[in-house]
């Protein structure tokens, strides 16, 4: 039978300067979930989403991931993106076709399509020409998951994709996901802050807290779910 394992962690720490932020985590994420990693603020989610996108050195242990050919793509907080940088939307999606167009070359007619496809997909084409600063929050993450979505990763990883959003657009951009994942098969990893959400999410969450990384059910995240902001879903 073929190993589903995506990524594994043996004995994994990763530290900041001498202090440990997450030590001794040992854990299996499989292929094709939606997997919400929680936890109180500052407890090492961005950490551990950072290290399976090998942007974090390890103090110690080893971590294994099992991505196909293409990288996975990543969605970082919309507030962490200088509003100023000069770029339309619709420029912002097609920096998911770097690998394909390099610095320089222009999109071809096919390409163009593709990018055609993802802003009518996210509902986007009508704003394609605003820049980023004159983007919603809720815009901006349509924004950033459409460029994350045409790069064809079948792995994406997302770092508080609602954070800081109204209701209706935290509805839209999580409805997304869960669509990217049963539709297209893609592996959803999101560090999330709303508890309330969780059991909507995934049958299981992955708790960041004091300094390891365990599986839970994700019913016991959160015991009083809002289950009206999800009858759309």
């Amino acid at each position: 039978m073929k190993d589903n394992t995506l990524i594994e962690c043996i004995n994994v720490s990763i530290a900041y300067g001498i202090e440990e932020v997450l030590s001794d985590v040992n854990l299996k994420v499989p292929r094709g979930v939606v997997l919400p990693l929680i936890g109180p603020n500052g407890a090492g989610k961005t950490t551990l989403l950072r290290a399976f996108l090998g942007l974090m050195p390890l103090k110690r242990g080893t971590l294994r991931c099992h991505f196909a050919q293409l990288p996975p793509g990543y969605l970082p907080q919309h507030k962490k993106i200088d509003p100023l940088f000069p770029v339309s939307l619709r420029q912002i999606v097609t920096m998911g076709l770097y690998r394909e167009l390099g610095f320089w070359r222009r999109p071809d007619p096919a390409e163009r399509a593709r990018i055609d496809e993802a802003l009518e997909r996210f509902d986007l084409t009508e704003h394609q020409a605003k820049t980023f600063g004159e983007l919603s929050g809720g815009m901006r993450q349509k924004a950033l998951l459409a460029r994350a979505f045409i790069s064809g990763a079948d792995v994406l990883m997302l770092d508080e994709p609602t954070a800081g959003l109204d209701a209706a657009s935290e509805r839209y951009v999580l409805r997304h996901l869960l669509e990217l994942n049963r539709n297209d098969g893609k592996t959803i990893i999101l560090a999330h802050h709303r508890l309330e959400d969780v059991s909507h999410l995934a049958e299981t969450a992955l708790m960041v807290d004091r300094k390891t990384a365990k599986y839970l059910p994700a019913e016991k995240a959160w015991q009083h779910s809002e289950t009206h902001f999800w009858e759309d879903l």
